[in-house]
């Protein structure tokens, strides 16, 4: 059966209970990382997943709080044993720049590196993103500063069930496609930012008009901040159940 796992529900800021915002994608054949937090290798265990059943790495943008613990998963998984190949999926922005960034750790030269092959995903609607056994994933562009960044839609085919995931992003056309009818939206709640961002209010109302069937608050601010507050925002917008994703919180899809 496939399932998400949230490995990391804050914003930016994280804090000793919240990672920033990242997520596993397990299938019978495929577990995919979706963005990447502090100690990837050590959330998986805790979430009772081997780091080696780790396929494929999907980045969403290249901003630090998404991409700055890739270094340290290549160089965990490395120092662990890992030599299978691994596939990362990205934007040409952020795929170069993390490319980049791994250089800048000389990861090339590792005697004991595995591996890595960069796939670059053109920045349009509806990209196919993956199509394997287990899920059929399509990415959009969404509006977060100026930077290239996509949400995607997510098709478990065991299921049948569809999740939206919004990214980081303010209110914009592409998440109606990205949320139409889902059975799950996970939506940023970061606050009101016209410019990047959303408030847990826009993203409840994006959700009712897409007729999205259940709504999860990510990426939410956490420092010295009590998002629980955020509920009763959201659920003046959106009839269908509201929940805050949380770190560990798993779904079954």
């Amino acid at each position: 059966m496939a399932r998400l796992t949230v490995l990391g529900a804050a914003a930016a800021v994280s804090d000793s209970v919240h990672d920033n915002t990242h997520f596993i994608l397990q299938g019978d054949h495929s577990t995919i990382l979706i963005d990447c937090g502090s100690n990837v290798v050590v959330k998986l265990r805790r979430a009772g997943i081997h780091y080696q059943e780790l396929t494929h790495l999907i980045l969403t943008h290249f901003h630090p709080d998404h991409v700055y613990g890739v270094p340290m998963l290549l160089s965990h998984m490395s120092l662990l044993g890992r030599r299978r190949p691994f596939d990362i999926i990205g934007l040409s922005h952020c795929l170069e720049r993390t490319e980049q960034m791994i250089h800048a750790f000389q990861w090339f030269e590792w005697p004991m590196m595995f591996p890595l092959i960069f796939r670059h995903l053109p920045d349009r609607q509806d990209e196919l993103v993956l199509d394997n056994d287990d899920f059929r994933i399509t990415s959009w562009p969404v509006e977060h500063y100026g930077l290239p960044t996509i949400g995607m839609r997510i098709l478990s085919k065991a299921s049948g069930r569809i999740i939206g995931y919004s990214g980081d992003t303010a209110p914009c056309p592409n998440l109606y496609e990205i949320g139409r009818g889902v059975d799950l939206f996970f939506h940023e709640a970061s606050g009101v930012d016209p410019y990047g961002h959303s408030s847990a209010e826009q993203a409840a109302e994006i959700a009712a008009e897409c007729g999205a069937k259940r709504l999860v608050l990510v990426h939410y601010e956490v420092w010295d901040k009590d998002p629980t507050q955020l509920l009763q925002q959201a659920q003046a917008q959106f009839e269908g159940p509201v929940e805050l994703g949380y770190d560990l919180a798993s779904y079954e899809l």
